[in-house]
């Protein structure tokens, strides 16, 4: 309904109020903000106590892992060898005192047969799952993003290979390759004169394999998300405008990818540190003394009768760890995607 403005009687001269107009920003009035959408993100997260809370607990871990030579020194334990034992266990191979020998020293304890300290263990340890976690996810999701886009823009013949490659990848029963390959390559690539592998190839090596089966993944994600996006006006105006095809690829469809491929690599990091948990668990991963969660789980498994917080402080904090960062990664997905919330 449609308000009609009475006129005002001003004692001879009548006067017709106007509608009321928006304020003008250069009179100093009210502004309405845009928001970008990452932004828009930000603000879904912090409302989300969950995923914020998952952002904290996975920001404490990267911080112990990267100060973990300032949190042993400070300590006094040094750094992890072989040789370097914290306290040497008695004559049955196990720590003095209760709880596997936690004190105000020892905060977790020692670990039975070596005497390392097992928080010096532990910290370092989180270095190694943190490195191959988030280095096999960084070079999948690298390679998958290349591989997706050429498939979905290119189409024809292009397509039809590279899928038929990601059809191939994504049949392979991942974890089992792995375990078959990693001892494989690493006795190939023997370095030192103990015919052993030097643990930064090693590690490397592992980066590599998991990094081989996981890139189809995010190959995929991209792939249907450019099919979709090929055919829209802002990709024929810029064909119009004779635009290259790397300026379409990089600086027309890219952009408009970063929220799935940024839920795609925050989703395959914890995945990525479950499978290099479980091969070192297998013996084929990391291999001791270097420090690793997995290993430590595969020693203390023998002794978890006499010494149960050998297996109990290694596990809690690998769950711990994997469960912030599946949190964080379904916050973020929740936050660039409104419409997959979850109910």
């Amino acid at each position: 309904m449609t308000t009609q403005h009475q006129p005002v009687d001003t004692g001879g001269t009548t006067v017709l109020p106007t509608a009321p107009s928006t304020p003008d920003p250069r009179a100093g009035g009210p502004l309405v903000a845009g928001r970008s959408p990452a932004r828009m993100a930000w603000q879904r997260i912090r409302r989300d106590k969950v995923t914020l809370t998952a952002l904290a607990a996975t920001l404490l871990f990267i911080a112990v892992a990267l100060l973990a030579p300032v949190l042993t020194a400070v300590s006094g334990w040094g750094p992890i060898t072989p040789d370097n034992r914290a306290i040497n266990p008695d004559t049955g191979n196990f720590p003095y005192g209760s709880l596997g020998g936690i004190s105000a020293r020892h905060l977790l304890g020692v670990e039975p047969g070596t005497g390392y300290d097992l928080f010096a263990r532990v910290v370092y340890g989180l270095r190694t799952s943190l490195y191959v976690g988030l280095a096999s996810a960084v070079l999948s999701t690298a390679v998958g993003v290349v591989a997706g886009l050429a498939a979905g823009y290119f189409g024809g013949w292009v397509d039809s290979l590279l899928s038929r490659v990601m059809d191939v990848m994504l049949a392979f029963p991942q974890l089992l390759f792995i375990i078959a390959l990693t001892p494989v390559i690493q006795n190939a690539l023997q370095t030192d004169s103990h015919g052993g592998t030097d643990e930064n190839l090693r590690l490397l090596v592992l980066v590599l394999n998991i990094a081989v089966f996981a890139w189809a993944y995010t190959a995929r994600l991209v792939r249907g998300q450019v099919l979709s996006l090929r055919e829209r006006e802002f990709v024929d105006a810029a064909r119009l405008m004779s635009a290259g095809r790397r300026h379409i690829l990089f600086r027309q469809l890219l952009p408009n990818l970063w929220a799935p491929i940024l839920i795609s690599f925050a989703l395959a990091v914890p995945q990525n540190i479950t499978t290099e948990a479980a091969l070192s668990y297998l013996g084929v991963g990391v291999i001791p003394p270097h420090p690793d969660w997995g290993s430590l789980l595969s020693d203390a498994s023998q002794f978890f009768l006499q010494d149960p917080m050998y297996l109990f402080v290694p596990g809690v904090l690998l769950l711990l760890l994997v469960l912030a960062l599946n949190l964080l990664g379904d916050g973020v997905r929740d936050a660039l995607d409104p419409r997959a919330r979850r109910g």
